[in-house]
C-alpha cells in the first residue's frame, strides 16, 4: 500500500512566544504521530502569526500546495492552531481542503479527522469554540488595558521629543532621516 503524503502545519501567535510557544513543541508530536500512521511527511509549514489573520504566509503556501494536490493529508496540532478566524473562515478552509481531495486531521482533537466519517461535523463545533476563545482573550486584554489606564499608567512607547529643524539640518548635511 502506498504511503500517504502528509504535511504538517504549526502556528504560534507571535514571535515573542518562541520560548514556551515554540512551534517545535507542536512539530515534535506531529512528526511522531505521522510516523505512527505510516505517513510520509513531505513538508512543514510554520507561521508566527495570530490565528485570526487570514494572510498568514505559510498557511497560504500550504493551501496553494493543497490546491495542486502536492499532499494527501494535512496534520495540525489543534483547530485553534490551524485558525482562529471564526467558524465560517475555518470551515471554508477545511471545505477547500476537502474539495482539493486533501484529508485533514487534528492531533489534539482526534475526532476532527476526515479519514473517518464525522470529521467535518465536529470541526464546525470546535471552530466555534476557538472563535469564542479568541473573543475571551481579547476581552481579557482590553480589561487589563482599561485597568492600567484607570490606575494612571501610560501605555505604549515613551514619547520621543524631536527637534524637527535639527533633523532637517542634519538631513541637509548628508545624514539620513533615521541617522
Amino acid at each position: 500500500m502506498k504511503k500517504l503524503r502528509c504535511v504538517l502545519y504549526a502556528r504560534v501567535s507571535t514571535r515573542k512566544e518562541r520560548g514556551l510557544q515554540n512551534p517545535e513543541n507542536q512539530l515534535r508530536q506531529l512528526r511522531e504521530f505521522a510516523a505512527s500512521q505510516n505517513w510520509e511527511v513531505t513538508a512543514e509549514y510554520i507561521d508566527h502569526e495570530s490565528g485570526s489573520k487570514a494572510d498568514r504566509p505559510e498557511f497560504l503556501h500550504m493551501m496553494e500546495a493543497a490546491s495542486k494536490r502536492q499532499f494527501d493529508v494535512l496534520l495540525f496540532w489543534s483547530v485553534d492552531r490551524f485558525s482562529r478566524e471564526g467558524i465560517v473562515p475555518v470551515l471554508t478552509n477545511l471545505k477547500r481542503l476537502t474539495g482539493y481531495g486533501v484529508k485533514y486531521r487534528s492531533f489534539q482533537e482526534p475526532f476532527i479527522d476526515t479519514m473517518g466519517e464525522f470529521g467535518d461535523l465536529l470541526a464546525a463545533f470546535v471552530a466555534k469554540i476557538a472563535e469564542l476563545e479568541r473573543k475571551r482573550i481579547r476581552a481579557r486584554i482590553h480589561a487589563g488595558l482599561d485597568r492600567a489606564r484607570a490606575e494612571g499608567k501610560v501605555l505604549g512607547r515613551k514619547r520621543l521629543v524631536v527637534d524637527r529643524s535639527k533633523v532637517w539640518a542634519l538631513r541637509d548635511s548628508g545624514k539620513s532621516i533615521r541617522e
